[in-house]
């Protein structure tokens, strides 16, 4: 009897066990099914149909199934098809699908064709797909010079040598189709200064800019600067002009100065040159008197050989001092007194 009730007690033990796992896996079963239920109940409501298979699927690849039930929903009250599996590829991607949602929604309202394909492509590449959808339908005006650059004005001179000094207002909406791969504003805000600088660099006069600002807004629309580029301009204008320094005076004055000390240094060369020749030549008389005082030297010397050799007799010396003395008289007479005035 005992070995009976031992054994009836065994089983009854093993029984209770299984019955204790059995109720364990299906609270676990019952959380995990609670845990979705909620939203596939919004979802089936809300006729954004989802299986509850694809909701724990979404939690097991590490997708928040919230994120993508609240997309679906949002899209299909919009009228806009789209799976869940392609909601949650492009999470998985990296996308924002919340944003391109509800990019696709404002671009339906504004009658704007955007496939999921193409604002799936804008958000991966980095661009904020609602924010050019709102520009989109709503431009927007981009200041040139912008304040990114460090300055407040795009400086020119028209080719009567005055500066002046523009502020411009683009006014662009975003091009859709050339988002993905099309330049940026920093792009649009380069090539519309350039354009400004054109412009007026080829005005003849500063006053027929002043005059006509204009001028330079139809110049540079005329240039299609918005050639590979995200957005579309739809005007260009002139919001200020101011003038600014007479730079063609500047530079013929620096000119002027320029040219005065270079004649000022060939001058000075001429002058340097003209006095190293003065110095030769008074090294030359120099040299020269040198050479006759030499050949003076020689005439004492002569005189004593023609006296030893009879050549030259005393009365002959005698006739040549009377001929010098005459000589250094009359160079006394004709030579001006200095000390007397006239």
């Amino acid at each position: 009897m005992n070995i009976l009730a031992q054994q009836e007690g065994g089983s009854n033990f093993v029984v209770l066990g299984i019955v204790v796992v059995v109720l364990i896996i299906s609270l676990v079963i019952l959380a995990v099914i609670w845990q979705f239920l909620g939203l596939w109940f919004r979802a089936w409501i809300s006729g954004a149909h989802l299986r509850m298979t694809d909701l724990i699927g979404m939690r097991l690849r590490k997708v928040n199934p919230t994120i993508i039930v609240n997309a679906r929903i949002q899209a299909m009250r919009a009228g806009l098809n789209i799976s869940a599996e392609e909601m949650e590829s492009h999470v998985l991607a990296g996308g924002d699908v919340v944003r391109v949602i509800n990019a696709m929604i404002a671009a339906t309202k504004a009658e704007i064709d955007l496939s999921w394909k193409t604002a799936t492509a804008i958000d991966l590449a980095g661009r904020d797909i609602f924010d050019a959808i709102q520009t989109s339908v709503n431009p927007k005006v981009i200041d040139v010079p912008s304040v990114a650059m460090g300055r407040s004005t795009i400086d020119a001179v028209s080719k009567d040598g005055i500066q002046l000094k523009v502020k411009a207002r683009v006014t662009v909406r975003t091009n859709i189709k050339r988002l993905v791969g099309g330049a940026t504003e920093e792009t649009i805000i380069a090539r519309v200064g350039e354009g400004i600088v054109t412009a007026i660099g080829s005005a003849v006069d500063y006053k027929d800019v002043l005059e006509n600002p204009d001028h330079i807004s139809k110049a540079v629309l005329s240039k299609g600067l918005d050639a590979n580029t995200a957005f579309e301009i739809l005007s260009i204008d002139i919001a200020d002009i101011d003038v600014g320094e007479n730079l063609g005076a500047k530079l013929q004055a620096d000119q002027a100065e320029s040219d005065k000390r270079r004649f000022q240094a060939e001058a000075e060369k001429r002058r340097a040159m003209a006095i190293a020749l003065e110095q030769e030549n008074i090294a030359k008389v120099a040299e020269n008197r040198a050479l006759v005082v030499l050949a003076e030297a020689e005439i004492p010397r002569a005189m004593a050989d023609a006296f030893r050799s009879g050549n030259m007799g005393i009365m002959d010396y005698y006739k040549l001092r009377n001929v010098q003395a005459d000589t250094t008289m009359r160079e006394a007479i004709a030579k001006p007194d200095d000390g007397k005035k006239a």
